[in-house]
């Protein structure tokens, strides 16, 4: 699993016209799902992404995570996190789960975030079309991959 992760003042993501995820203060997570991908790279990455001490203190110091700020997520699917662009100029997205493996993978994703922090969490639509507007705080943005563990 790959996510890029955007420290923001505020976002939201719309689908038809229609927002369909907003948050204030919190993190963007874009999440790109693997074939290979599995129940360890869930866990892994979800805590990894609740406890990210990237928000800043009383000292303008990168020290707190997203439960000491009250902070929010919005996670939105995104198998193009997985390109390949080593041959020619068209990418590749054969390492990236089809969806019958992939929309499994997104909702537990979702379910261990929430169960992680104790709170629901703003998400887009799996496949679908979408806007995503955002803030970026910092600007701050993080990239994280669960196959770079160990």
């Amino acid at each position: 699993m790959i996510a890029v992760i955007q420290r923001v003042q505020k976002a939201h993501v719309q689908i038809n016209h229609r927002v369909r995820g907003k948050i204030g203060q919190g993190l963007v997570v874009l999440l790109g799902i693997e074939a290979a991908d599995g129940k360890e790279d869930i866990d892994w990455l979800a805590k990894k992404i609740v406890n990210l001490r990237i928000f800043n203190d009383d000292q303008g110091m990168m020290n707190l995570s997203l439960g000491q700020v009250n902070g929010d997520i919005l996670l939105i699917s995104q198998f193009t996190l997985h390109a390949s662009t080593k041959k020619g100029n068209r990418p590749s997205y054969i390492k990236a789960a089809k969806p019958g493996v992939a929309i499994p993978m997104y909702e537990r994703f979702i379910q261990h975030i929430e169960t992680l922090l104790g709170n629901h969490i703003q998400t887009g639509e799996f496949g679908a079309d979408m806007k995503v507007s955002l803030v970026n705080d910092g600007p701050v943005t993080i990239v994280i991959d669960s196959k770079d563990k160990k």
